[in-house]
């Protein structure tokens, strides 16, 4: 029996027993037919942890001709850089995979940039992290592509464990496994595209499944009690966790009430309370607004309980205030209007605030001219209240209209009032 995990062992050898990732290595990309006819650039390769990044640095150092190296950013020192770049100076040139790149640190950067921008060293990155924010820029400059890679699907992974349980070499094809299709389309299903999980679940069933006539039968309660979790992944200050928290939003902004609990489900089996409950305060009054204002006390509400009640129970709540953000109207229009104000300011449009709006509670105000302003609430309006027509806005942007309402939910009703008053303005 082999030592090395079934995982391990079951990595590509060479770009054509690649699985999966055919938008970046399949037989009609350019990176393939580069590597094929024996150019193999720099590259940073992007995604989460399981999902062929170093499998794929792998298979194109198979399928290439250049002394191969490998080093782990987290732990690698600058003599271990040294020692890469003199095995270059004596081959000529050499591939260099370093994992975690976006822990590099300027020392080892000093060390090896010059190598690789002189084409002595061919550098595969590998990150979790969005390499836009969390790798160096002098190292993306180097590197010509920047490949974002993605979760299998569920045929590749199939076909990932059909291959472990038929390859004798490497796999388990020595062993007499009776598995069926229906089940190994289970492991896939439990891994959530993660190659890693599927190799390691395959591996892990075969040894918790009992022998029966020199055969080992696998049973579907055995699948099922090791597939608990097992497609959770986020790590809480990583990339990925800000992209479950993006995808929630952006599936409340769009009314999907199922894609939402899907990814709340994700955030909170990720155990991350406080940034949950962060984001949906912020939805509520980015995405749903003036549509409807109760809103905003209600996912406080919920917010406020699922703190005290810690999790599993903070789940509760949380579903309430997610499926009423999701189904409520919806308006962007008050904050939207606001950054029109900020921009206004930056784009220098501003002027002295109109005197009678001006300080008057103190002597000598008069003096200064600081007179003039009505006192609305001595004008009543039907059943508004008061409401005098003055000016409040500089001269120079006395016609500016910041706000632009929505017809939607109770701003509706808002917006009636708004353009009505517009009107008012106007002496209509």
């Amino acid at each position: 029996m082999h030592n090395e995990p079934l995982a391990f062992r079951m990595r590509p050898r060479n770009i054509n027993e690649v699985v999966g990732q055919r938008h970046i290595i399949g037989k009609e990309t350019a990176l393939y037919k580069m590597i094929l006819n024996g150019h193999v650039p720099s590259m940073l390769l992007y995604g989460e942890p399981g999902i062929g990044k170093t499998s794929l640095a792998h298979a194109i150092a198979g399928s290439s001709n250049l002394p191969f190296f490998s080093l782990n950013a987290t732990h690698a020192g600058k003599k271990d850089v040294e020692q890469i770049v003199a095995e270059a100076r004596i081959a000529g040139k050499v591939l260099l995979f370093l994992d975690e790149i976006h822990r590099f640190n300027k020392l080892q950067q000093d060390t090896l940039l010059p190598h690789v921008e002189n084409g002595a060293i061919v550098l595969i990155g590998a990150t979790t992290e969005n390499p836009f924010h969390d790798v160096n820029p002098a190292i993306r400059s180097r590197c010509g592509e920047i490949l974002q890679l993605k979760r299998l699907e569920p045929e590749d992974l199939m076909l990932l464990i059909d291959n472990a349980l038929s390859d004798e070499e490497r796999g388990l094809g020595k062993e007499n496994i009776v598995i069926t299709e229906k089940q190994i389309e289970k492991i896939a299903l439990a891994s959530n595209g993660d190659a890693r999980k599927a190799l390691t679940l395959l591996e892990s069933i075969y040894f918790a499944s009992d022998e029966q006539n020199g055969q080992t039968i696998i049973e579907d309660h055995t699948i099922e009690h090791l597939s608990k979790r097992i497609g959770v992944y986020g790590d809480k200050g990583g990339s990925h966790f800000y992209n479950l928290l993006s995808a929630l939003q952006k599936s409340v902004r769009g009314s999907d009430t199922n894609a939402a609990l899907y990814y709340l489900a994700h955030l909170l089996e990720n155990g991350d309370l406080i940034a949950v409950c962060r984001r949906l305060l912020v939805m509520a009054y980015e995405d749903i607004g003036l549509a409807n204002p109760a809103v905003g006390a209600h996912v406080y509400a919920a917010t406020e309980s699922a703190k005290v009640l810690g999790l599993p129970e903070a789940r509760i709540p949380l579903a309430n205030a997610v499926v009423e953000m999701c189904l409520s109207s919806k308006s962007n229009s008050a904050y939207s209007a606001l950054d029109a104000a900020i921009k206004a300011i930056h784009d220098g449009k501003t002027g002295d605030i109109p005197m009678h709006l001006r300080d008057g509670h103190y002597a000598g105000a008069k003096t200064l001219g600081h007179v003039g302003y009505q006192y609305p609430h001595d004008y009543p309006v039907g059943t508004f209240g008061g409401w005098v027509n003055q000016q409040y806005l500089p001269d120079s942007l006395a016609n500016e209209e910041f706000y632009k309402p929505v017809i939607a939910g109770e701003e509706k009703r808002m917006a009636g009032i708004y353009n009505q008053l517009k009107k008012f303005k106007k002496g209509q």
